[in-house]
């Protein structure tokens, strides 16, 4: 499998953002773009509560509906958390895990994150495993530590063929919300770190099916130059997913291929 064999995915992240009628226009407006669009698979991740609605409103469309989180064990004292049992009767198909809020601002460490995927894979969620550096960890030449420590932790005891069918999303933390802006080269060159680090310890097989997405302060204005770097298989977009004039745009221009 080659790059043109990996379908570029347009993840919008809504994160504790939109009501529900404000959630509905948006929802439409992407929807409405359905019959135009090839070769791009759009995902959804609304807040929990959002999700049976999502699920209605995109149904027959193709576009898929992802959570936010959850939590690994399928029921039980956990106050505040969902279990992957909820989602799959909410009418999710992928889960985020890891997310650099999750990691950083609650305190998810990489074992819990990995313990997660296992979770999601074994209830058929496709995990959005999320990676990435901070700011002093990119500054002291870290990055690639960083992003392989999250790797194998969010990977352990998942099996090659399990593997090939995730997807990964690099999220530079220092470029999330603070107005500094990752170049495509430097999109590219981690993500090209991990599809290497994929094919050594997956094979080259698994790491060639792995679709890897980017994700720190994507608008319309970067799309274009990150989606046209060789390693980037897509976007997972944040603030500029909740609003139909900027990520109709990037949905666009996901269409690389």
């Amino acid at each position: 499998m080659n790059q043109a064999s990996r379908t570029p995915v347009a993840a919008c992240n809504w994160k504790m953002n939109l009501s529900r009628d404000a959630a509905r226009k948006l929802v439409d407006a992407v929807r409405n773009l359905d019959y135009q669009l090839q070769g791009v698979e759009i995902v959804l991740a609304p807040p929990y509560v959002l999700l049976p609605l999502a699920a209605d409103w995109i149904s027959g469309s193709g576009i898929r509906l992802a959570a936010q989180n959850m939590h690994w064990e399928e029921k039980g004292a956990f106050t505040g958390e969902v279990s992957p049992l909820m989602l799959r009767e909410a009418g999710c198909s992928h889960v985020i895990l890891g997310h650099s809020e999750r990691r950083h601002v609650f305190g998810e460490s990489d074992e819990q994150v990995g313990r997660k995927v296992r979770s999601a894979l074994a209830h058929e969620l496709v995990p959005i495993l999320c990676v990435g550096e901070k700011l002093g960890e990119r500054e002291a030449g870290e990055t690639t530590r960083v992003v392989e420590r999250q790797l194998a932790a969010g990977l352990a005891g998942v099996g090659g063929a399990e593997t090939g069918g995730l997807v990964v999303a690099y999220e530079p933390v220092w470029a999330i919300g603070t107005g500094r802006n990752a170049s495509g080269q430097d999109a590219q060159e981690v993500h090209r770190f991990i599809r290497a680090w994929l094919a050594k310890a997956h094979g080259a097989d698994v790491a060639d099916r792995v679709r890897i997405l980017y994700g720190g302060s994507v608008t319309p204005a970067n799309i274009a130059e990150l989606i046209s770097q060789k390693d980037v298989d897509g976007t997972l977009v944040g603030g500029a997913s909740l609003k139909a004039d900027t990520i109709i745009p990037i949905i666009k221009s996901s269409m690389k291929r």
